[in-house]
């Protein structure tokens, strides 16, 4: 292989509960969430933020992350559930946006469908609190990740190749590589669309991830072998020569199995 210097390799999240509690990455002594985000910037120089999934962030957060970083670290940033019409906990909806939703949406724990002034609302909101990246210069990708059922049905991926690809290009989108278990005998297509490049690898414990009643962690628990992440190296550097910018993410949190799966694949394309 032959180094790809537009290449930035990082994980999925540095906060992983089961990562903390393996104490494999971080050292005793950096028990603080800022410390821990020090450590994992000394390492790595990109990383996606997850729990923007869950909840929107707070403005505060991405002005503490842009000052416990270093200059040229890169925060990509996970779309908020009701932003792609996930099932969104009603309990985690912010109050101001709480007071615009009708009592039989209130009384219910998760919900899709939201009244539309309220989805711009969030909308509004979600820009706002990362303002503070942007304006450091270390905010990169927002990651808008569609629910199974954006998918009608099975023959729909080949039309996924045939006409979402050409309409993210059309929009100067970017599309996102995935690496993951969830439909066998099917490899995502790797494509470039715009000038920034993302890649996601989930691991390929397709066991664990249809299981019920399990935690979600068990879902990543897959550490990926070096011939793997060798062809996905081989992967990596083809996009990089088409893109400007490419970020490879490993989303397999497990305990270090993403930090681990990280720095192979970094030291394979160097």
């Amino acid at each position: 292989m032959t180094s790809t210097d537009n290449v930035r390799v990082g994980t999925a999240s540095w906060t992983d509960k089961t990562l903390i509690e393996s104490r494999t990455f971080y050292p005793r002594q950096v028990t603080t969430a800022e410390g821990r985000l020090r450590f994992y910037a000394a390492h790595f120089d990109t990383v996606e933020v997850d729990s923007t999934y869950y909840a929107l962030p707070a403005e505060r957060n991405a002005v503490l992350w842009a000052r416990r970083t270093p200059p040229g670290f890169v925060f990509h940033i996970k779309a908020y559930a009701m932003l792609t019409g996930h099932p969104t906990l009603v309990k985690g909806i912010p109050k101001v946006l709480q007071e615009g939703l009708p009592k039989n949406i209130l009384e219910k724990n998760q919900v899709k469908a939201f009244p539309k002034e309220v989805v711009e609302a969030a909308f509004d909101m979600f820009e706002a609190s990362l303002r503070p990246l942007k304006a450091a210069g270390k905010l990169g990708c927002l990651l808008f990740q569609f629910p199974p059922w954006f998918v009608p049905s099975p023959g729909a991926y080949a039309w996924l190749e045939l006409v979402t690809l050409q309409f993210l290009k059309d929009h100067v989108l970017s599309y996102v590589v995935v690496d993951a278990p969830w439909i066998k005998d099917w490899e995502a297509p790797v494509a470039v669309t715009a000038a920034m490049a993302y890649i996601r690898l989930h691991g390929r414990n397709r066991q664990n991830w249809f299981k019920k009643g399990i935690a979600t962690a068990e879902r990543y628990r897959y550490l990926y072998k070096e011939e793997e992440l060798m062809r996905w190296g081989d992967k990596v550097q083809e996009i990089g020569k088409e893109a400007d910018k490419t970020f490879a993410i490993f989303n397999n949190c497990y305990e270090d199995y993403g930090i681990k799966n990280a720095q192979t694949l970094m030291r394979l394309i160097q």
